[in-house]
């Protein structure tokens, strides 16, 4: 008789972290992981350390405790660009877009840790920096501004966007570093309802299409509950609960932390 599959060693495995600042605990102690292909959310009250986490993952903050392992490998002491080089691609709550770059240069600027033109050849413009430009480009405009259906705005300055659009442009941007994880702060923060029903089928395509596991801070609780396969709840910087969007739904930690009263 066959011995049952192992199941998959997940993609991050996140062990113990715990942060502080000065006498505030930010995380106590957080454990969780992601498992490939899937989509993985972290919710909680305001102040419950979910940036935190964020921040930690992508190189931001050094924890004083526990550990980071992706793919197997611990990102201690592993700088921002390097973690974004090894498969890390994060968007941010408050979008860091450059206003007054076109929307094509500003996705073009996701790709730059894998860029292998150095800063000489670049000044220059040889022939293996502009072929390398020529590709990326192409690659970009094939691949990532067709998927996210941008193309009518691929020269417009960011600038001149409409919000949703702009987030739009930053996700594009985090997915021209062709991460393995994809970490998305509030994605739905400021749309309006069509907008984000629109995200979490957005969000999904990501997944099956690009095959790319994405871990996801968000508030909005009907977005979380309709696309993600795993939700982790924290409160106070601990986690209060882990597992199916059913099982952390009904979980009487995450009632209280939420309304204020035990279920």
């Amino acid at each position: 008789m066959l011995a049952p599959a192992s199941p998959p060693r997940p993609l991050l495995e996140v062990e113990g972290l715990s942060l502080a600042f000065g006498g505030v605990k930010a995380l106590d102690g957080v454990t969780f992981a992601v498992q490939p292909g899937s989509i993985t959310a972290l919710i909680g009250p305001n102040g419950a350390g979910k940036t935190s986490v964020f921040n930690t993952l992508s190189g931001f903050y050094a924890p004083q405790a526990g550990r980071i392992v992706f793919e197997g490998r611990s990102l201690a002491g592993v700088p921002p660009p390097r973690r974004a080089a090894l498969g890390l691609a994060r968007s941010f709550q408050n979008i860091a877009l450059f206003r007054g770059m076109t929307v094509l240069d500003n996705i073009k600027l996701g790709r730059h840790c894998h860029l292998k033109t150095g800063a000489l050849g670049a000044m220059f413009y040889t022939p293996a920096a502009r072929r390398e430009e020529e590709e990326l480009r192409r690659e970009i405009e094939e691949r990532i501004i067709d998927f996210l259906e941008i193309d009518h705005i691929r020269h417009a300055p960011v600038g001149s966007l409409a919000y949703g659009l702009q987030k739009r442009v930053e996700l594009a941007r985090a997915l021209a570093s062709e991460p393995k994880l994809l970490l998305l702060d509030e994605p739905a923060a400021g749309l309006n309802h069509d907008e984000v029903s629109a995200l979490g089928r957005l969000i999904r395509d990501i997944r099956d299409r690009l095959r790319t596991t994405v871990l996801l801070v968000e508030h909005h609780m009907s977005l979380v509950m309709s696309i993600s396969d795993k939700v982790v709840a924290l409160n106070f910087g601990r986690k209060i609960a882990d597992g199916t969007p059913d099982e952390v739904r009904a979980h009487p930690e995450v009632i209280q932390a939420y309304l204020g009263t035990a279920a």
